[in-house]
């Protein structure tokens, strides 16, 4: 008859599963955050997310085995590093067709991200990478659960980075003056709000976002020129699921994503682990194309 399509894990597998699922969960949120930044402010699909991240680990990567810094310290210089390059590749290449159809921004983006892909193939070849440090060897047990403290400082750090950056944009100027520009530019433009720094901004924040994931992500995952893709796809399928712009929609998405995955992975052979995923998405583009916590649009 084949091989069975499904088979049924132990409980104790499915708790780890469950338990790693969170845990991944809440870096897929991280990035989709910042992903639905962008489009919220910008109202563009910027296709070259996942190559900022790749970009990301680089950068943490050669500070924990160049420079011996601690993995967690390089937050502080991937995140401004994040948010500059951000910024400039914004102000050089993105800003120039802001009023272009969006075809024109899509296919710019996906230039872009091939352009990053292949440059980093010219800088560090298709070698995958992977950083040693201390904390892989430190796990705690909880009943037949395992959890790493990488991923465990992951999730934390990643559930930190996400609330402030809410508080950021609810509680300061310059997350006022974003949230104007995202709901109507040309009244922020009368109430005196730079608009274009205002974007800038905003896209150099989305960016920063995966600086702070990649520090988090170095401990425990692999880095090469194309790691990107796979974040970059999860990406816009949390900020989908969310809903476009949604803010705590991105936040529970890519927790559900997360628990997806690797509950698919023990049920599912192979490749067919990430059927669950694709089911859960095509369902919510069916019957409620605007994201879980989307609102639909009159």
């Amino acid at each position: 008859w084949g091989q069975r399509i499904m088979t049924i894990p132990s409980i104790s597998l499915l708790l780890q599963a469950v338990v790693n699922g969170l845990l991944i969960g809440s870096i897929f949120a991280l990035i989709a955050v910042g992903l639905t930044l962008i489009w919220g402010v910008l109202r563009i699909i910027n296709f070259a997310h996942g190559e900022f991240l790749m970009i990301g680990m680089y950068i943490a990567y050669f500070l924990v085995i160049n420079a011996g810094l601690d993995p967690y310290l390089t937050l502080l210089i991937t995140t401004p590093a994040l948010f500059l390059i951000g910024a400039v590749i914004f102000f050089i290449t993105l800003r120039p067709v802001l009023q272009a159809p969006q075809m024109n921004q899509i296919l710019l983006t996906v230039g872009l991200s091939l352009f990053l892909q292949n440059l980093a193939l010219v800088l560090f070849k298709a070698d995958v990478l992977f950083a040693k440090t201390p904390y892989q060897k430190i796990n705690f047990n909880i009943g037949p659960v395992v959890i790493g403290l990488p991923s465990l400082i992951a999730f934390v750090g990643s559930i930190l980075a996400a609330v402030f950056l809410w508080w950021l944009l609810h509680s300061t100027d310059m997350g006022r003056a974003i949230r104007a520009a995202s709901q109507n530019r040309d009244a922020a433009v009368l109430m005196g709000i730079n608009v274009r720094t205002t974007y800038l901004i905003a896209f150099g924040l989305g960016s920063a976002c995966l600086g702070v994931a990649a520090s988090l992500m170095v401990s425990f995952y692999y880095v090469s020129p194309t790691v990107g893709l796979f974040f970059g796809l999860v990406a816009y399928i949390v900020v989908v699921l969310g809903g476009m712009g949604n803010f705590i929609g991105a936040l529970v998405a890519g927790l559900i994503i997360g628990l997806t995955e690797e509950v698919g992975k023990v049920i599912m052979p192979g490749s067919l682990s990430r059927v669950l995923t694709y089911i859960i998405f095509f369902l919510v583009l069916l019957f409620k194309p605007e994201g879980i916590l989307g609102r639909r649009q009159q």
